[in-house]
């Protein structure tokens, strides 16, 4: 007959906790908890938190997910020992947080967190930053092309800042700035320029996709702690594409835009722009605080419009707030995206209504690439690579081809 012991079933085990001052305020975070784990999860409190972390049972938890909102912000001292005692029982730390100011948000995602997620919960965002603390996402070795920048920073470069900024959603930036930059890269075949390109879109950034590059949490930690940042740092966050560009993508977790400061931004400008020749900046839409400190650095600021009249406010109100700011307005280049055809009268009539009531220049007017440019960016390869006779490819070829002259010359003219 078997022993009443053996009828009874084990306690499961507990591999996870989350840590909130209440954890009835983040009832999706419970739903999300049972639908990773099942029973396999526990609760605490930020007080009984630090006692859990000093027992030996702490060491078999793989992570614990702090909730935190709005109300917990004057109690930042105590969520901060709880996420540096996590830290330093080798336990995972994924961060919940609902409506929290930047500068908490910056202080907590600083001391080490492995995860950032916003609440109210993104479906699937938990089970994502769980997999992510499982595969610790690191670039494939396999991947041709795909490593971190084999050269040592020496700071012996004086690089062209080149910002590109979408007025309006769905401009073409992203895809402008990844094809121009690797038109850079590869303008000539010896001797190339050195190009950067930096995805600062922090939370719906691109560039990681249209050119099939991993997002890696090394972008975060990089992010969080530019102070001690130097040359090897900010390269070893970057990764190659094709042996040609070197990118930083946009962080592996949406994370706040005002997650760095101008200062942050002013550092990790000067370190790229002393290692390489060419620097070009994905920019999110939104104007933040630390867009002039990129308008500051700036060669010259592209900004991207289109022919409707969503643009033309967004140019007109994008104008007046560089001037009120005393904002050098001037370095903006205005490109018109998807441009009339030449066999348009009309179009190009309406063009030029356009920039003459926004008393701007079109400088660079693009062709449509129509579906190539959708399939070249899903495929994850720039327009050279998948369709190098599509019109708005030559184009910004001849962009690439007038940028390096220019910048040649003046070297030249420097020496």
């Amino acid at each position: 007959m078997s022993s009443v012991a053996a009828l009874q079933a084990e306690p499961a085990p507990i591999l996870a906790c989350t840590i909130s001052r209440d954890v009835s305020n983040f009832d999706l975070l419970i739903e999300d908890m049972e639908a990773e784990l099942g029973e396999n999860w526990g609760d605490l409190t930020f007080s009984d938190a630090m006692v859990f972390l000093g027992q030996p049972d702490a060491s078999a938890l793989e992570f614990v997910a702090i909730a935190v909102d709005n109300h917990d912000e004057s109690d930042l001292a105590r969520i901060s020992a709880i996420i540096t005692a996590a830290k330093e029982r080798g336990i995972k730390v994924i961060l919940i947080a609902d409506e929290v100011s930047p500068i908490a948000l910056h202080q907590l995602l600083k001391l080490g967190a492995d995860g950032f997620v916003p609440y109210p919960l993104p479906e699937q965002a938990l089970h994502e930053a769980i997999e992510r603390l499982h595969q610790a996402q690191m670039p494939d070795t396999t991947a041709p092309g795909v490593h971190a920048p084999n050269f040592k920073g020496k700071g012996d470069r004086d690089g062209v800042i080149l910002p590109v900024h979408g007025l309006v959603g769905g401009a073409g930036a992203t895809t402008f700035a990844v094809n121009l930059a690797w038109e850079l890269a590869t303008i000539q075949k010896d001797n190339p320029p050195r190009v950067c390109l930096l995805d600062f879109n922090f939370q719906f950034g691109s560039v990681s996709t249209y050119l099939d590059l991993p997002r890696r949490e090394t972008v975060y930690e990089m992010l969080s702690d530019t102070a001690s940042m130097d040359a090897d740092a900010f390269l070893q966050a970057l990764l190659t594409f094709n042996d040609r560009l070197n990118v930083l993508t946009a962080p592996a977790d949406m994370l706040p835009l005002d997650i760095v400061t101008p200062e942050d931004i002013n550092r990790i400008l000067d370190v790229a722009r002393a290692n390489f020749d060419f620097v070009v900046i994905d920019m999110p839409q939104t104007i933040v605080q630390w867009t002039e400190a990129v308008l500051s650095h700036a060669h010259v600021y592209f900004a991207l419009l289109e022919l409707d009249m969503r643009s033309a406010q967004n140019t007109l109100r994008m104008i007046r707030a560089l001037k009120a700011e005393e904002l050098p307005f001037e370095k903006l280049r205005f490109i018109l995206n998807r441009a009339p055809k030449f066999t348009d009268l009309s179009g190009k009539g309406r063009a030029k209504r356009l920039a003459e009531s926004l008393d701007i220049t079109l400088e660079l007017q693009l062709s449509d690439g129509a579906r190539q440019v959708t399939q070249s960016n899903d495929h994850g390869l720039p327009l050279a690579e998948t369709a190098a006779k599509n019109p708005l490819r030559k184009e910004i070829a001849k962009l690439a081809k007038q940028l390096f002259d220019l910048n040649k010359a003046t070297e030249t003219a420097k020496a």
